[in-house]
């Protein structure tokens, strides 16, 4: 109970900090060099140089610091400036793949996507760490968009939540399942062709 207690948390915050990055590039490590089935909290504690308890005062099982250190590496996400609203599209489409073909996102990814089918806190995690940050590339795009007069902007906010989430359902909905279930590459003419489609669905729908 006393490792709960405001002050420890406080005086020891940067050191966290420190650690937390440590622990969380360690979880990367050992699921390139061991996979997700054989990745134990304690392995990942050695490699971090750090302390099991350490470890277990952030994260309570294997299946939420996976989630974690895969969400690193989706945070490195861009969206860049090529003129156009499908060539945005295009660009971070690839990008997407890349980091899914990385053998810590692919592994890491499809673990606790098969683990949270039974396991609604799980969900709630890779919904808030994973799909809630990386809307933000979506609000990013549209607001670009709009500021080039390719889509117009929009007045409602509940309709412009729903626009939100059904932009980045399609788009990370399809390259997941280009990548990681059709085992399909997502390469440059295939992010070209999906861009086109997408923006030219994005602006039929605005008129």
């Amino acid at each position: 109970m006393q490792t709960r207690t405001p002050a420890p948390r406080a005086t020891g915050r940067p050191r966290s900090a420190a650690a937390d990055a440590a622990i969380l590039a360690a979880t990367r490590e050992a699921l390139v060099e061991v996979g997700w089935s054989k990745l134990t909290l304690g392995d990942v504690a050695t490699r971090a140089g750090v302390a099991k308890t350490t470890l277990y005062r952030r994260w309570s099982g294997k299946n939420e610091l996976v989630v974690d250190a895969v969400a690193e590496l989706f945070d490195e996400l861009e969206l860049p400036d090529r003129g156009t609203l499908a060539a945005d599209i295009e660009g971070v489409v690839l990008q997407f793949a890349a980091i899914l073909a990385r053998p810590e996102a692919k592994s890491g990814l499809m673990a606790v996507v098969a683990e949270a089918t039974r396991d609604e806190a799980l969900r709630e995690r890779i919904r808030e760490s994973i799909v809630e940050r990386q809307k933000r590339l979506v609000l990013e795009g549209r607001a670009r968009a709009q500021s080039r007069g390719e889509l117009p902007p929009e007045t409602d906010p509940t309709e412009s939540a729903r626009t939100v989430d059904l932009i980045f359902d399609m788009v990370a909905g399809a390259v997941v399942h280009r990548t990681l279930v059709s085992a399909e590459p997502a390469d440059e003419e295939w992010a070209r062709n999906f861009a086109r489609i997408l923006s030219l669905g994005l602006a039929h729908s605005a008129h």
